[in-house]
């Protein structure tokens, strides 16, 4: 068989949120600002599929989301998926709730580490969507809910049984999840779910310059990173270790490996080229 086709970054032309590329970064901006930038099934559809080929891209290193207007995401639209919704029989319940959930399954999968920069209303698929991201940036003012109890839910959506445990802890997440409340920015913040808080005006700036950081170090070592810390939440430590070993292994193996002693010997700054 042969290896799959490395695509470039024009590749992409996604109709149902903004997208851009700067310096082997691509930033997605979820961009319905007069509603707080809800997801429909086009774009929870279009997003899931970008995320499955950014395993084949080679020019994009890092990836940004983020939100329009002061706001990162308010969910799921009201009007063009909960109402069609209430009106779908089980079968086609279930894809949609499958489509919701290969979206967060594609963003683990790629490659690519995914920074989050978050600002303002963050709530239900929107908090998904931030949960699932590798890095969050966010701010003071946000707002982080996973509020499908409000609307009769169950808070088991999209995978957040499985990760916001893993991120906040077992109780502090049975408590959101049980009951839909806010996280202001601070307490998300100190509860670990944001890695850093910022400024409203500067935290796509900085969660970018993380990004770009990221985008030009050892970047076979980062998909490396993350396909690891995503595997071995099942596994023993024995199958850890071992998991880690070959891993690491497969990095010595690499030019960026090679390239970093030999800027090292020479008191020089290693540059990444990613193989």
């Amino acid at each position: 068989m042969s290896a799959p086709i490395a695509y470039g970054a024009d590749r992409f032309g996604p109709q149902h949120f903004g997208w851009s590329v700067k310096d082997r970064v691509a930033t997605i901006t979820l961009n319905r600002p007069e509603r707080k930038n809800p997801l429909t099934f086009e774009s929870y559809a279009e997003l899931r599929d970008l995320f499955r080929d950014l395993v084949y891209v080679a020019d994009i290193r890092a990836v940004v989301i983020t939100g329009a207007g002061g706001n990162f995401c308010s969910g799921g639209d009201v009007h063009e998926i909960i109402g069609p919704l209430v009106k779908m029989d089980m079968p086609g319940l279930l894809r949609f709730t499958r489509m919701t959930g290969d979206l967060i399954k594609a963003m683990r999968a790629c490659p690519q580490p995914v920074v989050a920069a978050i600002d303002g209303i963050c709530a239900g698929a929107g908090a998904c969507i931030a949960m699932a991201s590798d890095i969050r940036y966010g701010t003071a003012r946000a707002k982080v809910a996973f509020l499908f109890t409000r609307v009769g839910l169950a808070g088991c959506d999209m995978g957040a049984c499985a990760l916001l445990p893993r991120i906040i802890g077992q109780g502090r997440a049975a408590e959101l999840l049980y009951t839909g409340r806010s996280m202001p920015g601070e307490e998300a913040e100190r509860w670990g779910f944001f890695n850093r808080l910022c400024p409203p005006e500067t935290v796509l700036d900085e969660a970018t310059a993380f990004a770009r950081e990221l985008a030009h170090g050892p970047t076979f070592a980062h998909a490396m990173t993350k396909k690891t810390l995503h595997h071995e939440w099942n596994m023993g430590v024995d199958e850890a270790i071992e998991a880690e070993a070959q891993a690491q292994a497969l990095c010595m193996d690499t030019a960026d490996f090679e390239r970093a002693y030999h800027a090292f010997v020479a008191k020089q700054k290693p540059v990444f080229e990613g193989n």
